[in-house]
């Protein structure tokens, strides 16, 4: 293992002068400063991690919260857009990812534990049950903390514009000509609190009355739930023109009932998700859906948690909204 000694022969210069260098300090020229970085670069040499954090007390390792409600891990594609997002942001600033969960081996912890025991930095949480005591040790413990998609009145969160979202969809499918607007929505969270208060707004500044038996609680993520829910919808007599679902994965539950209903997407029912994740796009028809930024919620999240871990005292709590945009899609009919 090359080490600072190595270096400093190699260059003609002190271990102390080697040091400054690899630490970014002042007190050397910068072309001092440029060579003895690239001889490092080309003798291979790593900082000891070890080393590294009894110098700076911080170990450059970010814990990641994440745990959906139907179990779906990385596979469920919004999240793990928003995740890679954030990894590729915190590795360019030189912190290594480790994701937080309550076992070690056989043995049970809380978050907060397993953060501790990880030494991790700060900790970003996503996609979870926020009401989890877990989660509130964790929330109200000594890391700091950025949420995604959650609000608590003391950490930093990075939240999509889910009211503004569902209104562009919502007004879209208006637009359209749809009055018969039925909405299959998630469970109980801030976010769906937020879409589900922005689809009845939107529809009542439009004049539009959604009775209640158009508006069914179901589970993100999870198609089979959707295909039941859907099912219902179909069988209301007065049945909707056009059905919103919690997300693009869910509606594909939706699609598959109302293939087994003996019915066309759109020519006889029209749908709507929500997300833009790139399955939406290579369905036949093309989903009509609200893409959300995956990109700037897991970058922005993984900007304010390094500021928080490397400069805590001018650190301010913020709530950062992103904006999503409308894909028009496929699969909505236009009734005008």
């Amino acid at each position: 293992m090359v080490s600072i000694k190595d270096i400093s022969i190699r260059c003609g210069v002190s271990v102390a002068t080697v040091s400054k260098a690899l630490n970014n300090h002042n007190d050397i020229s910068e072309a001092t400063k440029k060579h003895i970085l690239k001889v490092a670069r080309e003798m291979g040499y790593f900082p000891n991690s070890f080393a590294r954090a009894l110098k700076t007390n911080r170990t450059y390792n970010i814990g990641v919260l994440f745990v959906d409600e139907a179990q779906s891990g990385l596979t469920h594609e919004y999240f793990a857009n928003v995740l890679d997002s954030f990894k590729v942001e915190a590795e360019s600033h030189g912190y290594d990812i480790t994701f937080i969960n309550k076992h070690m081996g056989l043995n049970k912890m809380s978050y907060y534990e397993h953060s501790k025991y990880r030494g991790v930095d700060g900790v970003v949480i996503a996609c979870i049950d926020f009401s989890d005591p877990d989660v509130l040790e964790l929330i109200n413990g000594d890391l700091p903390v950025v949420t995604i998609d959650h609000v608590f009145d003391n950490r930093t969160a990075i939240i999509s514009d889910n009211v503004k979202g569902m209104r562009d969809l919502i007004t879209y499918i208006y637009q359209m000509g749809h009055r018969k607007i039925a909405y299959i929505h998630g469970a109980d969270s801030s976010v769906t609190q937020n879409r589900v208060g922005s689809f009845y707004k939107t529809l009542s500044e439009l004049g539009v009355d959604i009775p209640d038996k158009y508006v069914k609680s179901g589970i993100y993520h999870d198609a089979e739930t959707t295909y039941k829910l859907t099912k219902e919808l179909l069988s209301i007599k007065d049945r909707p023109t056009c059905i919103v679902f919690p997300d693009d994965f869910s509606c594909i539950g939706g699609i598959n009932a109302i293939k087994d209903y003996g019915l066309s997407i759109p020519d006889d029912i029209s749908v709507a998700g929500y997300d833009g994740v790139l399955l939406s796009q290579v369905l036949d028809p093309k989903i009509t859906t609200l893409k959300q930024d995956t990109k700037a919620l897991g970058k922005n999240a993984a900007l304010k948690l390094i500021e928080l871990i490397e400069n805590p005292k001018a650190s301010i709590i913020e709530r950062i909204v992103i904006e999503g945009k409308l894909i028009q899609g496929e699969s909505v009919r236009n009734l005008n």
